[in-house]
């Protein structure tokens, strides 16, 4: 009895000590997920990884990355931008879910939630976002496994932190082993021979060896998702004998453009000595040199020198493609076309080193196409909506006008504005005299970034870009052309109103526009139809995307070197023919007279006289009329105001009618048709004739009568005499000396009219 009551003891105590090593019973402590962070900048393609989950930081708004699409991104898209696009998230950050996709044809912008979307012709691959919310069940990785050449890109959570270059990458997430980019920072996989896990970096090279360039991480990368690359890269590593020598492939693979072409235009700073230095490489002089790579061109630099600055000859005359995206482009991360695997930047080093220029005889500066004698600028857009891609694209564009075009002195003269929150001015219309010229320095513009405030590009060119001091020739018409990615972002009206009426013709070239659904994003609706010179679409260039803007050059060039059809060149001040026609009668006197000469040439001195400009006429009149200079007599302003000065007192009765028809047939008879017929009649005291039949014959010519009565005038004839509305085109004074009031006002009604016709 006592045996059973101790083994019963005992087996209570065993069940209770099992009991208490399990606290929790049965239960296990579901895990907590871990988000691993990311920043800003990060693109989808550059996670090797289906389906993910990912924390964004804050104000990823501000950093203006760009994104590509709407609901479903381009691969090349941020995904934190992507996510505030979509409103997954706002600008405060949080976690989206991306999952990948395959690639468009056609990726539509659009602008959303405070982030502007990029169009693009084709990606290879896509990614939508969700809210960040794990599915049930689902267990998304706390590590992001990113292509290896920009290892500083990964990010850990928190409690789970790892040096960035050291993370693994599991077998199954990557479409490609890392030892494709033979980089110094590249992780090897634990599956290859035993190497260590990372590579130390190589030694300094020795000088006939590639220089190893900081910007070898800055664009796209031997990883990246796109197959082209990822075909290159394998085919380097493959040809790839020592992880210290890069072939000519990895540095055009590895470096980003703006730097790589800035340095191969140098070549030809030092390139015959490079050439005797160095021994024979396939890499080819163009990557072989030691000299630094330049700075890029600021806005400081764009008031140089003409001439080339720290140059010593021109550039290599190697052919060079301006606008096919393939081989000697960067593959840019914004870029949807294919690239060719032939037409690479080594190829164009062989070039250079094979057909080095001779001693050429000087040639012949060109005079410039005289039949497009135009003073030209070109309002490049710099914001930072269109990407360093579509710069690019918007550059080579203005390079190819400047070879079309024939720039030269007896020509047309070009220059550039670039804007953005300011405008500032690239090539002014005196910088270079010839197109070889302008397009070099074109190549140079560095993006401005900023808004896209095209009323302040206005309003700066209109006030100082076309000034004496800057090269305006005044002889030329006067061209801007505006380039603009969507919309601006401030209002053009009254900047292009004033720029119309100083003589500017506006053309507008929209680059993917907005849509229906964009037009409510407008600052200013039919904003092109405010700002050109006139509505009837010779003046407008819609381009349907960046990408097609190659195809507006000889259409928008032929339309800037048509001068007959350059509406705008014609102002209120330059456009007129106008016939003076004074009261010489005997109750004038010989004082007041004067005074009414001096009223004459007052408002002569507002107008820009020329044979091609406004032109002056004159009658004096008593009982009979006497033609004191005609229309183009004297064509400058000196000479006019000095035959203003010699017209001489006639003295005698008033005969008003028989003055207006006399005007009408000496000089409004040679006036020419495509100017606007003025006259301007002095009476002191009512007529011995008629004037009612005059004027209305005169109005039936197209005339605009003005009529300035002194003293005795009637009124009635001065209403009979003016163009309707009368209160507009007739003025009265008691005194010849109280005339002078009149000389402003006279003028800002003949401006008014001009600039109320119609704009079409």
């Amino acid at each position: 009895m006592f045996r059973a009551s101790l083994t019963i003891i005992f087996f209570v105590v065993l069940l209770s000590s099992t009991c208490w090593a399990k606290p929790n019973g049965s239960k296990s402590k579901k895990p907590k997920q871990v988000v691993p962070a990311i920043e800003c900048d990060v693109r989808a393609g550059k996670i090797n990884l289906p389906e993910f989950i990912a924390k964004c930081p804050s104000h990823c708004r501000e950093a203006k990355q760009l994104v590509y699409g709407t609901g479903v991104f381009a691969s090349i898209s941020s995904i934190c931008n992507a996510a505030i696009h979509s409103g997954v998230i706002t600008n405060a950050g949080g976690k989206v879910i991306v999952k990948k996709m395959a690639g468009q044809s056609s990726y539509k912008g659009s602008n959303s939630n405070g982030i502007r979307s990029l169009s693009l012709p084709k990606w290879r691959e896509s990614f939508v976002v969700t809210e960040g919310k794990p599915k049930k069940g689902v267990i998304y990785p706390s590590t992001l496994d990113f292509v290896p050449s920009r290892p500083t890109y990964v990010k850990t959570s928190q409690k789970d932190k790892a040096p960035a270059v050291t993370t693994a990458l599991p077998t199954t997430a990557a479409p490609e082993p890392t030892t494709t980019t033979p980089e110094p920072t590249t992780i090897l996989p634990k599956t290859e021979a035993p190497t260590t896990t990372t590579t130390t970096p190589p030694p300094p090279p020795p000088p006939t060896t590639t220089k190893t360039r900081a910007p070898i991480h800055k664009v796209r990368d031997a990883g990246s998702s796109h197959p082209y690359l990822a075909s290159v890269a394998a085919a380097n590593s493959r040809q790839s004998q020592s992880p210290q020598v890069k072939n000519p492939s990895q540095v055009f693979r590895g470096g980003a453009y703006p730097n790589r072409y800035l340095q191969r235009s140098s070549a030809g700073q030092r390139r015959p000595e490079a050439m005797r230095r160095q021994s024979p490489s396939p890499v080819g002089p163009a990557f072989n040199r030691g000299q630094p790579t330049p700075k890029e061109r600021t806005s400081v630099m764009s008031q140089s020198s003409p001439v080339y600055p720290r140059r010593d000859w021109p550039p290599p005359s190697y052919p060079r493609p301006e606008w096919i995206p393939g081989g000697r482009r960067s593959p840019a991360p914004d870029s949807g076309y294919a690239w060719s695997e032939t037409d690479t930047p080594e190829m164009a080093g062989f070039i250079v080193r094979e057909q080095l220029p001779g001693p050429r005889a000087p040639e012949l500066a060109s005079q410039g196409d005289p039949d497009c004698k135009v003073d030209l600028v070109f309002l490049m857009d710099g914001s930072w909506s269109i990407g360093k891609r579509r710069f690019k694209i918007q550059k080579d564009f203005l390079a190819d006008v400047a070879q079309v075009i024939n720039i030269g002195v007896a020509g047309p003269m070009m220059g550039i504005v670039q804007y953005g929150d300011d405008p500032v001015t690239e090539i002014s219309l005196k910088s270079y005299a010839n197109s070889r010229d302008v397009k070099a320095s074109i190549i140079k513009i560095a993006q401005k970034g900023g808004l896209s405030n095209v009323g302040k590009a206005l309003s700066y060119v209109n006030k100082q870009y076309f000034s004496d001091a800057n090269g305006n020739r005044g002889g030329a018409p006067n061209v801007a052309v505006v380039l603009v990615d969507g919309w601006p972002t401030d209002k053009v009206e009254e900047a292009s109103r004033q720029a119309r009426e100083s003589g500017i013709n506006i053309f507008f070239v929209t680059i993917e526009g907005a849509d229906d659904n964009e037009k409510q994003n407008l600052v200013e609706s039919n904003f092109v139809d405010k700002a050109v010179c006139r509505t009837n679409g010779f003046y407008s260039m819609p381009v349907s995307s960046w990408f097609a803007l190659r195809k507006t050059v000889q259409p928008l060039v032929k339309r800037v070197c048509d001068t007959d059809r350059l509406a705008c060149s014609k102002t209120c001040l330059n456009a007129n023919d106008i016939a003076f026609v004074i009261d010489g009668s005997s109750s004038v006197g010989t004082g007041n007279f004067r005074t009414v000469l001096q009223f004459v040439a007052n408002i002569t001195r507002e107008f820009e006289i020329s044979d091609t400009d406004t032109r002056v006429g004159a009658v004096q009149y008593t009982y009979e009329q006497r033609l004191e200079f005609t229309f183009g007599q004297h064509n400058t302003k000196a000479e006019l105001l000095d035959a203003i000065k010699r017209i001489n007192y006639w003295s005698g009765g008033t005969s008003t009618g028989a003055a207006i028809t006399y005007a009408a047939e000496q000089l409004f008879s040679k006036s020419k048709p495509n100017k606007r017929k003025i006259m301007i009649v002095i009476t002191d005291g009512r007529s011995y004739d008629d004037v009612r039949v005059p004027a209305l014959a005169v109005h039936a010519q197209g005339v605009i009568a003005y009529s300035v009565g002194i003293a005795w005038a009637a009124q009635d004839e001065l209403e009979y005499i003016a163009t309707d509305p009368d209160k507009e085109h007739s003025f009265f004074v008691d005194e010849f000396d109280n005339l002078y009031k009149f000389v402003s006002k006279i003028t800002q009604n003949i401006c008014q009219e001009f600039n109320s016709q119609p704009r079409n």
